[in-house]
């Protein structure tokens, strides 16, 4: 039965392959030569300064959302509550994914420490696991089925509207308790130590700067933080399956060449200023631009994403973009097809 099924596979990647010619493929290092040309004629400030300075701004809209906790009316803790899950995922994942691949910064030796103040002090998530998933499996294997392929996220017990609407407001608790239960079984005490220091105190941190602006008790602080963090926890599981889950699987013994791996396993979405600064145009409206390009900061994927469209269209190749209300009703029609009768789940959660 294996054997037939890896047979089958690579019947149906040959049929995709017969699509385009593979020999008339571009070459990946001309497009690269394109990118490269922009980003030597860029300054410091679209390579690295638009997204410190969008860093420091939603620093400011946290310390800000804060302030609306002491109207203790609903209206008031509904605007704090939205602005506090803005400005947390701005830093835990737009930073914290640009950081973790080195794109906030030209000095390697920082890449580490910003990754780890934004996505463990900041996000509460395993810095080592952030890494392990997102930069040696995810990326090398995008759309490869069983490494790649986005099975972190699926969960066939659940109905697709639970799946889709209610889970997602459990991720920021689970976050630091499938980090420790990740750290654990890589046997990595230090790690397991380090993390439960740095995540422990950014979380503090963020708790006692809400009692003592707010005024509100440790566990209100908690729930606080726990609500805004939920609110936004739900388009985050969304764009992170709409990009790559029902699109073109491969197998890892037959995988094509990395730019048509990527021109036809990744999707865009649409422009959105909230999403886009939220998540950041690498994982909104630049996604096929970052798995092209992974080290670049948000900004430069945006700025040479007429470039990378251009070029794949000019030569055959896809350029997936679909609006978001379109993912969501394909997903919520096709539930059972693309998150039930899929590869199973695996032990990985993380950025995409």
């Amino acid at each position: 039965m294996a054997n037939r099924s890896k047979r089958n596979t690579k019947v149906k990647q040959n049929e995709i392959f017969d699509e385009i010619k593979l020999d008339r493929i571009p070459k990946f290092t001309d497009l690269t030569a394109e990118v490269d040309y922009v980003i030597r004629k860029s300054s410091w400030w679209d390579r690295y300064g638009v997204d410190w300075a969008l860093v420091v701004l939603f620093s400011g809209l946290w310390v800000t959302s804060v302030l609306f906790f002491k109207d203790r009316s609903w209206v008031g803790f509904s605007v704090g509550i939205f602005l506090m899950g803005w400005a947390h995922y701005a830093l835990a994942s737009k930073a914290g994914h640009i950081g973790t691949h080195g794109g906030m910064c030209e000095t390697k030796a920082m890449r580490r420490p910003l990754s780890v103040l934004f996505v463990e002090m900041v996000g509460s998530f395993s810095e080592e696991l952030a890494y392990d998933i997102h930069i040696k499996v995810h990326h090398p294997y995008t759309n490869i089925i069983g490494r790649g392929d986005s099975s972190t996220w699926k969960m066939p017990f659940l109905t697709r509207y639970i799946y889709l609407f209610v889970a997602p407001l459990m991720l920021p608790p689970l976050s630091p308790l499938v980090s420790i239960a990740g750290l654990l079984e890589k046997r990595t005490v230090t790690g397991l130590l380090k993390f439960l220091i740095r995540a422990g105190i950014g979380l503090w941190f963020q708790a006692y700067i809400i009692t003592l602006v707010a005024g509100l008790s440790f566990t209100k602080a908690l729930l606080v933080i726990w609500a805004a963090r939920g609110l936004f926890s739900i388009p985050y599981i969304h764009v992170n399956i709409f990009q790559h889950i029902g699109l073109p699987m491969y197998a890892i013994e037959s995988k094509p060449v990395r730019l048509y791996q990527m021109a036809t396993g990744v999707l865009n979405l649409p422009s959105n200023l909230i999403l886009d600064y939220a998540f950041g145009h690498s994982i909104i409206s630049c996604h096929v631009e970052h798995h092209l390009f992974p080290k670049l900061s948000d900004n430069m994927c945006l700025k040479i994403k007429p470039i990378v469209s251009k070029f794949l269209k000019k030569h055959g190749l896809p350029y997936n973009e679909k609006t978001y209300t379109n993912r969501l009703w394909h997903f919520i029609e096709k539930y059972d097809t693309l998150m039930v009768n899929a590869p199973p789940i695996t032990h990985f959660v993380g950025l995409q």
